[in-house]
């Protein structure tokens, strides 16, 4: 490196070192728990034994991968993890937007504060407290939602043993869950709008309808493009833990996605090798989705990650 390049580059980091000792404990955290274990990767092609280690255990290429491409139970997991994935994003991406777009309105300071503070509230609860809450909640006897649907005169349904009713569940939780903590980046967003926008859009006769049309909604365009780029390569990276509480095998048919799959026959069983990779598989396939939703977001408008 050229000297004079090289001082540059000092004085920078020497001028920005407290914010890159900020930014040090995340870096560490990627690299341990994020970077390192991508090299048990490698077990995936292995038949790996847990005494052998992962060199010494041997080699079997793409065995596993093609065990689950041709299981019987791959397109039923595929489909599951799918249309569970694309019903999320296409009802708890929304809402968030729609919440802070509604915050944004409310003018009484108390009001939105309260707002804001209930709905961020439920995102610090375990994904075991959310699970034996709706499983409370629904169950047909002593649940909340039958005793008000005994009081109106329908029968009890018993929502967690009918395959039907699982990816509604599921699917409002996580809103309720995490509604009002993916609010606050939109907010963020909305705070950043020059107010004189709005003032120049009332002198020219628009009302609020308008204004959140023409103005709010094409600032807010950047950050909503990219977080949806980002929820779509997480269509199949769902949350392991609250399907696991929540399914049972009388709903398999529709909660049995590949997380909770790799769970029950890879690691349950000490098969790391096959655990790995349906992982792996399921890794590139989201990489895929990612590569797909930033091209036609580059293509359809200005905004992208890369």
């Amino acid at each position: 490196m050229p000297e004079g390049r090289s001082n540059r580059l000092m004085r920078k980091l020497n001028k920005d070192k407290y914010l890159l000792l900020m930014q040090l404990p995340c870096l560490i955290y990627y690299l341990v728990f994020r970077y390192a274990p991508m090299f048990g990767l490698v077990i995936s092609f292995k038949n790996y034994n847990l005494f052998k280690g992962v060199w010494a255990s041997p080699w079997v290429g793409l065995k596993y991968y093609r065990t689950f491409l041709n299981s019987p139970d791959f397109f039923e997991l595929l489909s599951n993890t799918v249309l569970l994935g694309v019903t999320k994003l296409a009802f708890a991406f929304p809402a968030p937007i729609i919440l802070a777009l509604l915050l944004n309105e409310v003018t009484a300071t108390f009001l939105k504060r309260f707002v804001q503070t209930v709905s961020y509230l439920p995102h610090f609860i375990s994904n075991v407290v959310v699970a034996s809450m709706v499983l409370t909640f629904l169950s047909p006897s002593t649940g909340v939602v039958n005793h008000y649907l005994k009081v109106l005169g329908f029968h009890p349904v018993n929502f967690m043993s009918e395959p039907g009713w699982f990816r509604p569940v599921y699917v409002l939780s996580e809103i309720w869950q995490h509604v009002g903590w993916e609010t606050i980046i939109y907010l963020a967003a909305l705070t950043a709008i020059d107010p004189q926008l709005y003032e120049a859009a009332r002198i020219d006769g628009a009302n609020r309808w308008r204004q959140t049309l023409n103005i709010t909604l094409p600032c807010m365009a950047p950050t909503i493009i990219i977080l949806f780029i980002f929820n779509v390569g997480d269509v199949l990276d769902i949350g392991f833990e609250k399907v696991f509480l929540l399914a049972s095998p009388a709903i398999y048919s529709t909660a049995d996605i590949i997380s909770t799959y790799v769970y029950r026959v890879g690691l349950s069983q000490g098969n790391y090798s096959y655990a790995a990779s349906i992982d792996l598989f399921t890794a590139i396939i989201s990489l895929i989705f990612v590569f797909t939703a930033n091209f036609l977001a580059r293509k359809f408008s200005e905004h992208s990650i890369w």
